[in-house]
């Protein structure tokens, strides 16, 4: 791809009333907005009016009373993506499954059912589960181990890709006059025996009109770059300076190269959870009334959470955060070493901890203007950071609108960003080859 038509690749993260912890307690959001239908049809109008890649819905298979408002109610992603594949033609439809409580006939069926649907919009953001608790619900009594999630999450990438291609190119001739449906030496079946699974295929769905549903990662640990690496074709990730992101970027690269793909092949997406503003003053305001409305007990939850179930609330809130070397962590590895990273970096106290990563999960806070805004997004794409950004809204609609009418005609004027749609599929808009089916 050459750089006067590399663009910034941009997604929207939805998430009920935003990604901020406490935005369902602010005046304008609509407090039921993980579960609104009409609402998410319109945010969805409004990220394809924006010319934005894709939708994302990130998804979890256990709650507890603790969990983030957004997450405790909220729809299924496929249902839910296929519902606003009816109101948009154009941006695409990433939805999250877990390669540790799922099946690969599911997945590979559910993602080629959304692409058909959607007309070759559907993404898939491979989660191999980070919450312990989640076992529970799946008649389990333990989490599988972190390096074993990640073995048994490649095998399950390669034996869907497999199955993806269980109908050739146009198998499927119906001819009425000869009575004939398919072209039996164009259905295969894929035989798949592994250490974790076992599929004989085929798949009962024709191969999806992209050939493969774009495959999306988001582990930053190191199993988890090696399995973006090689099998992922968007990574996103977690970021909050340019030297890490820069880092990270190379890092990565270099193993997608070290798997004989080229580097164009995988787009890095940071998080960014932008606060805008008319004024670096009004944004700074608009940032604080969230930061205040984050009750601590929740905050401190939240932060629990990410260090293993490390219990803060017995050392004073405005005190510094004790040695985390000494945590074991099975969960979201890359987080955890990240939150280490910061309260080292910072001197952070527990409070300003909670709220950071309470309010952002730990991803890149902006605040400021759009100009502010684009001048970063220009900074970390132009300086090998990254290939364009997920977005975070803190507080929905406003923030995906803000985006849309303010931010976007600054990256289009710069020529950063698309004016137009150029192809109707994900694939198009990302500038990723469809993969050729194996038994062609």
């Amino acid at each position: 791809m050459s750089n006067e038509k590399r663009h910034l690749k941009i997604g929207v993260f939805l998430a009920g009333t935003g990604h901020h912890v406490a935005s369902w307690r602010h005046p304008k959001a609509q407090a039921d907005g993980s579960i609104n239908l009409d609402y998410f049809k319109e945010l969805a109008k409004t990220a394809e009016r924006g010319k934005l890649d894709m939708l994302f819905l990130a998804d979890s298979l256990s709650i507890t009373a603790d969990s983030h408002p957004n997450v405790l109610a909220r729809f299924e992603p496929f249902t839910l993506l296929a519902s606003l594949a009816g109101v948009t033609s154009k941006i695409g439809l990433a939805a999250t499954a877990s390669t540790t409580y799922s099946e690969p006939f599911h997945v590979a069926r559910q993602f080629a059912s959304l692409d058909h649907i959607s007309g070759g919009r559907a993404a898939w953001n491979v989660v191999t589960s980070s919450i312990e608790l989640t076992a529970l619900n799946f008649t389990k009594e333990e989490h599988l181990e972190h390096s074993q999630r990640y073995k048994r999450a490649e095998e399950f990438v390669e034996v869907v890709k497999g199955l993806w291609d269980s109908w050739e190119e146009g198998a499927l001739i119906r001819d009425k006059e000869a009575g004939v449906y398919f072209e039996p030496d164009k259905l295969h079946e894929l035989n798949h025996k592994g250490e974790f699974f076992s599929v004989r295929g085929p798949l009962n769905v024709p191969r999806p009109p992209q050939g493969h549903p774009v495959i999306i990662q988001a582990g930053s640990s190191e199993p988890g770059q090696h399995l973006a690496a090689r099998t992922a074709e968007l990574i996103f990730t977690t970021q909050n300076n340019l030297k890490d992101a820069q880092a990270f970027y190379e890092s990565v690269k270099s193993k997608v190269v070290s798997y004989g793909r080229a580097p164009e092949d995988v787009g890095i997406m940071p998080g960014i959870f932008p606060i805008l503003g008319e004024t670096e003053e009004e944004a700074k305001a608009k940032y604080q009334e969230l930061q205040d409305l984050i009750i601590p007990s929740v905050g401190l939850k939240i932060l629990s959470g990410y260090l293993g179930g490390f219990d803060l609330s017995q050392y004073p809130l405005d005190g510094p955060v004790p040695d985390l070397d000494q945590l074991e962590v099975n969960a979201v590895k890359s987080r955890f070493q990240l939150i280490k990273d910061m309260v080292k970096r910072d001197n952070l106290t527990i409070r300003q901890l909670y709220q950071y990563i309470a309010g952002s999960r730990g991803h890149h806070i902006f605040v400021g203007t759009p100009v502010q805004l684009a001048d970063k997004m220009e900074e970390w794409f132009t300086q090998g950071a990254c290939d364009g950004f997920n977005l975070m809204p803190p507080l929905l609609p406003e923030g995906l609108e803000l985006f849309v009418d303010k931010v976007v005609p600054i990256l289009q004027e710069r020529g950063l960003f698309r004016t137009e749609y150029e192809g109707s599929t994900l694939r198009d808009h990302l500038g990723l080859e469809a993969p050729v089916n194996r038994y062609q």
